[in-house]
C-alpha cells in the first residue's frame, strides 16, 4: 500500500470514529457509499462505521421486537379479564363484546381516514405517541369500572380509540422493524418481520392461562392496568429508535426501485410548494401501492382466505369438543399443536422462503392448511387433531413469510407503510366476516363438516390464485427496474429468489 493510501485510510477512520452515531447510520445511501470508498482504499474492505451501524440496528431490533411482543403477552393475558369486568360492572353479557367489536372498526375503515396519519407514524418517538393514546384508551375501562361509571358508550368510546391507535401503530411498527432489517442486510426484514409473528404466537399460547390465574386470585381489573402500563413502557422503548425518513425517489440499499418513483427533488413546483401529485407520493393509498404488484394482491386473497376460514378451527373443535362431553381438550389439542409448528415455522422459514418462490409457496402454504382442517373434520381425535394442527402452524408462517418477502422486497418508505396497513385491513376484515358467519354455519353444519368445508374453500382459493396469477415475468418484478444500486450484484442473499 501505497503511503498516499495509507493516510486516505487512516483519515476516513479518524472522521468516521469522530461522527456521531446518528450521522453515520443516517442512511443506507450514505453507509453505501463509505463501504465503497473504503473498500477502493483498503485491502480489507472494512468501513470503521459499518460495525457500529449494524451495532445499533440490532439494538433497534432488539427493542422493537421485545416491546411488540411485551404489549401483545399483557393483550393476550386481559383478554380473559376484560369480559368479567365488563360483565361484573355492567351486568349485560351483551356488553362484552362491545369494546372490541368497536376497535375493528377503526381498522377495517383505515384505507380512508389513515392515509395521511400513517405515514406520519415513522419513527420510534413517534410510534410511542401512538402508543401513549392506545394506553389512554386502555386505561377507560379500568378506571371507570373502579368509580362505577363503566357504561356500554364508555366501553364504544374505549374501543374506537384503541382501534385508532391500532390501525396506526400495527403497520407503523411492522414497517419501522423492516427498515431495521434493511439495515442489518438483505432478506433481515422478513426475517425480523416473522419472528414478531413468532412472539405473538408465543404469547397466543402463554398469555391466556396466565390471565386465568391472575382472574382466579381476584386481579382483574388490575390486569387491565398492568396492560395500559406495558403499552406505554414499550412505547417508551420504541422512542430511542430513530426512523429513516426515506424519500419517494431514495430507496434504501438492495431495494427495487418503482419506474414511476419521482427523481430526488421533482416532488416540488418551481414556486417551493409540494403538488398534489407530490402529495399523493408521499402518502399513496393502498390501492395504489399495489400498482405493479399483482403478487402481493394475489397472497392477500390466499391469506385472507385463510382468515376468513380460521372460525372453522377455533370455534369448530369448541363445538366438537362440548358435543362429545371433552369441553375444551379438542381446541386444546389444536392450538398446542398448531403453536409448536409455529415456532418451528418460524424458525426455518427465512431459509425456505429465499430458496422458494414466493407466490407459488403461499399458494401450497394456505393449500395445505386447508387440507390439514379437512384432516381434522375426518380423523376428529386429540391426537391428531393436534398432529395436523402442528402441521398448519409451519404451513401458515410459511405463507405470511412468503407475502412479507413480496412486500420487504418490492416497497420501502410510504409505499412500504401503505402495503403493511392494507395486509392489516385484509387480516382484521376477512377475520372479523368469518366470526359472523361462524356461528350460524356451525350451527346448520356441525363442527366436523365446517371443518372439511372450510379447508376445501381454502385450498380451492389457494390453488385458483396459483393458477390465475400470471407468468412471473409479468408480474411483480414487471413494474419494477433492476436493483437500485447495480453494484451489489454479487451479493447472493440479495438476489436469490429475486425473480419470484
Amino acid at each position: 500500500m501505497s503511503v498516499e493510501r495509507l493516510l486516505q485510510s487512516i483519515k476516513l477512520g479518524v472522521v468516521g470514529l469522530a461522527t456521531p452515531a446518528s450521522r453515520r447510520c443516517h442512511s443506507w445511501s450514505a453507509r453505501s457509499r463509505t463501504a465503497t470508498t473504503v473498500a477502493r482504499t483498503s485491502p480489507t474492505g472494512y468501513s470503521p462505521s459499518s460495525s457500529s451501524c449494524s451495532g445499533g440496528a440490532r439494538r433497534d431490533a432488539v427493542v422493537l421486537l421485545a416491546g411488540g411482543a411485551a404489549a401483545d403477552f399483557a393483550f393476550r393475558i386481559a383478554q380473559i379479564a376484560l369480559p368479567l369486568v365488563v360483565l361484573q360492572s355492567t351486568g349485560s353479557v351483551a356488553a362484552t363484546g362491545l369494546a372490541g367489536g368497536a376497535a375493528g372498526i377503526p381498522v377495517i375503515l383505515s384505507p380512508w381516514w389513515a392515509r395521511q396519519a400513517r405515514q406520519w407514524v415513522d419513527s420510534g418517538p413517534r410510534l410511542a405517541v401512538v402508543a401513549a393514546v392506545s394506553a389512554v384508551a386502555l386505561a377507560i375501562v379500568p378506571a371507570s369500572a373502579a368509580y362505577g361509571m363503566l357504561r356500554p358508550w364508555v366501553l364504544m368510546v374505549s374501543g374506537l380509540l384503541l382501534g385508532c391507535g391500532d390501525a396506526l401503530s400495527s403497520p407503523g411498527r411492522s414497517a419501522l422493524l423492516a427498515d431495521t432489517g434493511d439495515r442489518l442486510g438483505a432478506d433481515r426484514a422478513v426475517l425480523l418481520l416473522t419472528w414478531q409473528d413468532g412472539l405473538r404466537r408465543i404469547g397466543m399460547l402463554v398469555g391466556p392461562s396466565i390471565g386465568a390465574v391472575a382472574v382466579a386470585a381476584g386481579l382483574t381489573n388490575t390486569v387491565l392496568w398492568i396492560e395500559a402500563v406495558v403499552v406505554v413502557a414499550a412505547g417508551g422503548l420504541a422512542a430511542t429508535v430513530k426512523g429513516e425518513r426515506i424519500g419517494p425517489g431514495v430507496p434504501p440499499r438492495g431495494s427495487l426501485r418503482r419506474r414511476d418513483a419521482p427523481a430526488v427533488g421533482a416532488a416540488r413546483a418551481d414556486d417551493g410548494r409540494v403538488s398534489v401529485a407530490a402529495e399523493r407520493e408521499q402518502a399513496p393509498s393502498i390501492r395504489a401501492s399495489l400498482r405493479g404488484r399483482e403478487d402481493v394482491l394475489y397472497g392477500w386473497i390466499a391469506r385472507g382466505t385463510g382468515c376468513f376460514t380460521w372460525f372453522a378451527f377455533t370455534l369448530g373443535l369448541s363445538v366438537i369438543g362440548a358435543e362429545r362431553g371433552r369441553p375444551g381438550v379438542y381446541l386444546a389439542a389444536g392450538m398446542s399443536g398448531y403453536g409448536a409448528g409455529a415456532l418451528l415455522g418460524t424458525v426455518v422459514s427465512l431459509a425456505v422462503v429465499r430458496r422458494l418462490p414466493p407466490v407459488p409457496l403461499a399458494s401450497v402454504a394456505w393449500t395445505a392448511m386447508g387440507l390439514c382442517w379437512v384432516g381434522m373434520g375426518v380423523w376428529t381425535t386429540p391426537a391428531a387433531v393436534a398432529v395436523l394442527g402442528a402441521l398448519s402452524g409451519v404451513t401458515v408462517v410459511l405463507g405470511i413469510a412468503a407475502i412479507s418477502i413480496l412486500i420487504t422486497r418490492s416497497s420501502y418508505g410510504a409505499e412500504r407503510r401503505a402495503l403493511l396497513s392494507g395486509q392489516s385491513v385484509v387480516v382484521s376484515a376477512s377475520s372479523s366476516a368469518g366470526l359472523l358467519v361462524g356461528g350460524p354455519i356451525l350451527a346448520v353444519a356441525g363442527g366436523e363438516n365446517t371443518l372439511i368445508g372450510a379447508g376445501l374453500l381454502t385450498s380451492a382459493v389457494a390453488l385458483g390464485v396459483l393458477v390465475v396469477r400470471r407468468a412471473p415475468g409479468n408480474a411483480v418484478l414487471g413494474g419494477l427496474d433492476e436493483c437500485h444500486t447495480a453494484r451489489h450484484g454479487g451479493d447472493r442473499d440479495h438476489h436469490n429468489g429475486g425473480t419470484a
